[in-house]
């Protein structure tokens, strides 16, 4: 903290505060926050991109009275943020960080300061949390003043469930290009059943992010050692999360690896809670990258007999060679054909092939458009072996977003280009069923803009 020690020196040197502390007024003070808080939110985003888990120790280090209350606004907001909210619009459980960086500014000797800054964090953090907590924070404020504030914070229109989500939404838009999120890894089984959400979210939010993870590997390598965890469903997910997104050393690739084949065999139904809990992933995070499948392909274990060696022995084929070779298809249909078409493992395979065609089309330019006539056939070769309404679906809407690209970038329905990609659209998408042959001259049917 030896950066932040000279920030706090160099604030209680400073002409600004001895100015402030002379007036005490609000442009004295926003003197202070325009010369030191850019200062400090440097020192947050390094720690926040190098050092996430320490996140928590440096907010906390930052409530110290010769700070002045600077940067704490901020703070306040990260805290109210972090707390996961139910269906219902409120957090699952008390949010005690929160509840420590508001206790500290409203015991600021800056308070008046503070207070015009913080308003909206309260009213949200307030809305998420239980009548009970609330009270309970406003009934140790022993300042008639600073309990007047708090209670004109906690809003009756927030009862309504829809506009607490609107507000919730519109909050967070505020901060969507800030990174100060963290986790607290799991050393107890009580302690992964708390915080077992927060930290999917969060390796998930890392590992999609281009951050340096470096620092987090010891933490992770610690939790993958708790063999403790590995009678809980919420530990697999864990470990499914880590294989698809981290590369460990070998120490840490070595626990991985026999982690997940011990829950394989001894999980009840681990099978099924794999693939239920792979393919929900999967919807989520709109798809499972190649890299990711070769990654967590490299944790399982294949000494075990069991549907996920099989699984992955496939997808390894269809990777290893590329989903478009006939080698790929040939292994995809007989795993395919292995198992129950609406199995949890075929949808699975049905996931996978769709997030790759999906990566292909939306990368796709408009000038390619020949790539497109070429990759239907690789279309109908899966759709033949699936024989799935929502996986032809699915590549129905893939097209047409292709499809109306190009028809934005080609507005000469002379040109060759149009002609072609018309021609082509007109005979496949008949015999796949996408389209009938109204609807396709609907597509391409001259959109006549209304008369002023």
């Amino acid at each position: 903290m030896t950066v932040l020690d000279n920030i706090k020196s160099s604030i209680q040197l400073s002409e600004e505060l001895k100015l402030y502390l002379d007036e005490e007024g609000d442009e004295e003070y926003k003197a202070l926050v325009a010369k030191f808080e850019h200062a400090i939110h440097e020192v947050y985003e390094q720690v926040a991109n190098e050092s996430p888990l320490q996140l928590i120790a440096l907010e906390n280090y930052l409530l110290d009275d010769q700070f002045e209350g600077l940067y704490l606004p901020k703070v306040l907001g990260y805290s109210v943020l972090r707390g996961r909210v139910n269906s219902n619009i409120k957090y699952y459980r008390p949010q005690q960080h929160f509840s420590d960086v508001l206790e500290f500014i409203i015991n600021s000797s800056n308070f008046e300061q503070i207070k015009q800054r913080v308003g909206q964090s309260i009213q949200i953090g307030f809305s998420l949390s239980s009548d009970i907590w609330i009270t309970n924070i406003i009934e140790n404020v022993t300042n008639k003043r600073v309990k007047t504030f708090l209670q004109s914070q906690k809003l009756h229109k927030y009862l309504d469930i829809k506009l607490r989500n609107t507000a919730l939404v519109k909050y967070r838009k505020q901060f969507q290009s800030l990174n100060f999120q963290t986790a607290s890894f799991p050393e107890t089984v009580s302690e992964l059943q708390l915080e077992a959400d927060s930290i999917k979210d969060f390796l998930i939010y890392r590992a999609k992010s281009e951050y340096n993870n470096e620092s987090m590997t010891p933490a992770i390598k610690k939790m993958l050692d708790q063999k403790d965890f590995q009678k809980h469903d919420a530990y697999f997910e864990l470990n499914i999360i880590t294989a698809l997104y981290y590369d460990l050393d070998k120490e840490g690739k070595a626990s991985l690896l026999a982690g997940l084949t011990a829950m394989r065999n001894n999980l009840e139904n681990a099978n099924e809670k794999f693939f239920n809990f792979y393919n929900e992933f999967s919807v989520t995070q709109k798809g499972i990258s190649i890299e990711s499948e070769k990654r967590i392909s490299d944790a399982i274990s294949r000494s075990l007999d069991d549907n996920i060696t099989a699984y992955f022995n496939m997808i390894d084929k269809v990777n290893n060679v590329g989903y478009i070779h006939d080698d790929a298809i040939l292994a995809a249909r007989e795993f395919y054909y292995k198992n129950e078409g609406l199995s949890l493992e075929n949808e699975a395979i049905r996931k996978s092939i769709l997030s790759k065609l999906s990566q292909f089309l939306n990368n796709l330019e408009v000038s390619d458009y020949t790539e497109y006539f070429e990759i239907n056939k690789t279309f109908s070769a899966y759709m033949d072996i699936f024989s799935n309404q929502k996986f032809n679906q699915d590549l129905k809407d893939l097209s047409m977003k292709f499809v109306k690209r190009f028809l934005k970038a080609h507005t000469d329905k002379r040109s060759k280009e149009y002609q072609e990609l018309k021609k082509f659209v007109k005979s496949t998408f008949i015999d796949y069923g996408f389209m009938t042959e109204k609807q396709i001259v609907e597509v391409f049917k001259t959109k006549r803009k209304p008369k002023a």
